[in-house]
């Protein structure tokens, strides 16, 4: 067995400084998506222990068309659609399998689906493998979404326009402009696909996401991820009945996965409810922002409100030397390559959560000063 195309390949990565290698968490938060700090709060162990108290299983023994349909998964679903105003919800085990389902599947051979140039790489596997056309729009620039969307149809084409974005990047940290998007997509008669996956349950009423603050959302279909401010794992898609149901018929990558845990069902189910009254912990986070906004953006970080301040250092060398400074000092800030991120951005992604307070921001931007 020979693997010498593989070793050539990891070897081309190692030349460029871009060989990524698995590195436990150490130091203080700097780095996850955990922004609420839920991941290992007592109050989601303890809705664990409760749910295997009342005989949840950890394992669902098959997928959902088989056996691995649970009260857990469907109660999830239901909730899940009242929290975001949909009428109906669709529970996979990943974000990533949930985004390049829903592109891959509803979309058909004569529509067009524009994306924005920076969705998540589960959109653009979504993209991949489409039957439909699709183009990629420079970045949230609702005028040259119409301006593609025009040029399509004036070509005499009348399949339906999907258009994708997400509502919080999570490499910039800025925010999608919804509502110019969510009037181009009425005017045209598209559906608007929006991956809320970093603003779920720190965006919105309630944390229910930006797609909620929309005076209309018949044409909506939203993706809200577990793993993140909800401290779990999976994600779930939002949006009008038709969508589950041919997701359901259609997707293969719900059709024939098994499915996810009825005990994380169980855990998300709390962390719901959590959030939904955790205006609290949003203002603690909003706080923690305000600071780190104060004290990075001297050094460049860039702030759009959101928790997300990333440094652009440009060279991968540099970005990953400053990187580990960081993380020798005791604070865990990961560097950002390409192809993540386009090719001279790479970056410090610094994120703000509830597992790093004022005082650990503070030592970070004094870190941050001796590491430049």
């Amino acid at each position: 067995m020979s693997f010498e195309a593989q070793r050539a390949d990891l070897e081309r990565l190692a030349a460029k400084g871009r060989l990524r290698a698995l590195v436990p968490d150490k130091g203080i938060d700097f780095a996850s998506n955990d922004y609420l700090g839920l991941a290992a709060s007592g109050r989601l162990a303890e809705a664990a222990r409760a749910a295997l108290d009342r005989g949840v299983a950890v394992g669902s023994g098959g997928s959902r068309l088989l056996r691995g349909n649970r009260e857990e998964h469907e109660a999830l679903e239901a909730e899940m659609a009242t929290f975001t105003g949909a009428e109906s919800a669709l529970f996979f085990a990943t974000g990533y399998t949930a985004n390049s389902a829903l592109l891959s599947t509803l979309p058909q051979r004569g529509d067009l689906i524009l994306a924005d140039e920076l969705v998540h790489a589960s959109m653009h596997e979504g993209l991949r493998l489409t039957r439909a056309g699709h183009r990629l729009v420079q970045h949230n620039d609702p005028d040259a979404f119409e301006k593609a969307l025009n040029v399509w149809r004036n070509a005499g084409n009348r399949g339906q326009v999907w258009i994708a974005v997400e509502s919080l990047y999570s490499m910039d940290g800025d925010f999608a402009p919804l509502a110019d998007l969510a009037a181009l997509a009425a005017r045209h008669g598209a559906i608007l696909l929006v991956d809320e996956a970093h603003a779920t349950g720190i965006c919105g009423p309630q944390g229910r996401g930006l797609v909620a603050t929309l005076p209309a959302r018949e044409n909506v279909i939203s993706l809200h991820t577990c793993g993140k401010a909800l401290g779990a794992e999976g994600a779930l898609l939002c949006g009008p009945a038709m969508m589950r149901e041919f997701l359901v018929n259609r997707a293969r990558g719900f059709i024939f996965s098994t499915a996810p845990s009825p005990l994380t069902a169980a855990v998300v189910r709390a962390a719901l409810e959590i959030v939904r009254d955790g205006d609290d912990l949003r203002a603690a986070l909003a706080e923690r922002i305000a600071l780190a906004t104060r004290l990075l953006s001297p050094f460049g970080a860039m702030s759009h409100g959101s928790p997300v301040l990333p440094l652009v250092l440009g060279e991968d060398t540099r970005a990953m030397a400053v990187a580990a400074k960081l993380q020798a000092a005791g604070y865990d800030v990961r560097g950002i390559r390409p192809p993540t991120v386009p090719e001279g951005t790479s970056r410090l992604r610094i994120v703000i959560t509830l597992n790093a307070g004022l005082p650990d921001i503070e030592g970070l931007a004094k870190a941050l000063e001796s590491a430049l």
